[in-house]
């Protein structure tokens, strides 16, 4: 994971030194990246592996302006508007449904690849999944149904538990439906859920000792960009509170987190830098459809299993995709 930080550091160093005539001077195509969260190698990594197989690479035939919101979600248009005034050739709206709809909102002419956690016909991002309409295509899935697998699964590791909660970003779009669905699946289960909500560091903190307090057996926790910056933190705490969590995927596992279930962040951000790419390379976003992740992956981390005192039967670990020991 250093070896990530330090290139996504690399990659953002436009954070640090904003150069304001950049991408109108530059020689290059400049593809401009625009994300709720903080800077994260690996999807970084996926991004440019794409560009690759389209054949584009930084700083040889195309150049990238990053604009990144830290997790305070209110700034996206902002940033989006930014990136049109710089005329980029192509914007590349990481992180989620808020990001792709800042910018849906900035351009009707330059192209935008997305990722949305949601449908993106009903939320109005494209009219048509196989042939989206606009300056708009993009990787789509769906959050909102997701989180009912991932109470199952949790469900299974602790099959007595009597209260379970749910960790939410009140901000998110999805929040209210996450909540709805979250809901079903307690009830036809005889669980009580409780939620949480955190847009905000002290705010995690307090939802962790509030799970505690409230004799929480286990936790679910939204998918959101904000959190998959604070992963560690995460973490951190459901470890130190003993409370078995299950995340979006695999970055949070690979940071310490009990189970994570959900598409390959890797898969995710992969196809995004590909379909920019092929958009530098003259396709148009109406002919490229939105691509729906077809593989998910299970991974569980023993080592936190242990620390938690929580034991796993074979049979899980030999569904995971990946046990990390």
């Amino acid at each position: 994971m250093r070896r990530r930080d330090l290139l996504a550091g690399v990659w953002a160093s436009a954070i640090l030194c904003p150069l304001p005539v950049r991408a109108q001077r530059s020689p290059l195509p400049v593809i401009g990246y625009l994300n709720g969260g903080s800077p994260f190698g690996a999807t970084l990594e996926a991004f440019h592996r794409g560009l690759g197989e389209a054949g584009y690479f930084e700083g040889r035939n195309v150049t990238m302006d990053f604009r990144w919101a830290e997790g305070d979600y209110k700034r996206l248009p902002d940033l989006a508007a930014d990136l049109v005034r710089r005329n980029v050739a192509v914007i590349a709206a990481g992180s989620g449904d808020l990001a792709a709809r800042a910018a849906k909102a900035s351009t009707s002419t330059i192209p935008v690849v997305f990722t949305s956690g949601d449908d993106p016909v009903v939320t109005g991002l494209v009219s048509n999944l196989a042939r989206p309409d606009g300056n708009l295509t993009g990787v789509s899935f769906f959050v909102v149904e997701l989180h009912a697998k991932r109470f199952e699964l949790l469900s299974e590791l602790v099959p007595r538990a009597k209260i379970v909660a749910l960790l939410i970003n009140p901000v998110s779009p999805q929040a209210e439906r996450v909540m709805a669905a979250m809901q079903r699946a307690a009830n036809a289960k005889g669980v009580e859920l409780r939620i949480f909500k955190a847009a905000t560091d002290s705010e995690i903190d307090s939802a962790f000792g509030g799970c505690e307090a409230s004799g929480v057996a286990a936790l679910v926790q939204m998918a959101d960009p904000f959190f998959i910056s604070r992963r560690e933190r995460f973490a951190f705490l459901a470890t130190k509170h003993s409370i078995p969590t299950i995340y979006e995927g695999r970055p949070f596992t690979e940071a310490g987190g009990l189970l994570s279930y959900g598409p390959s962040f890797s898969n995710v951000y992969n196809q995004l830098g590909l379909y920019a790419g092929k958009i530098l390379g003259g396709a148009k976003p109406a002919d490229l459809p939105i691509v729906q992740p077809t593989k998910f992956e299970l991974v569980v981390n023993l080592k936190t299993a242990k620390a938690i005192g929580l034991k796993i039967s074979e049979s899980f670990l030999l569904r995971a995709d990946e046990v990390i020991e």
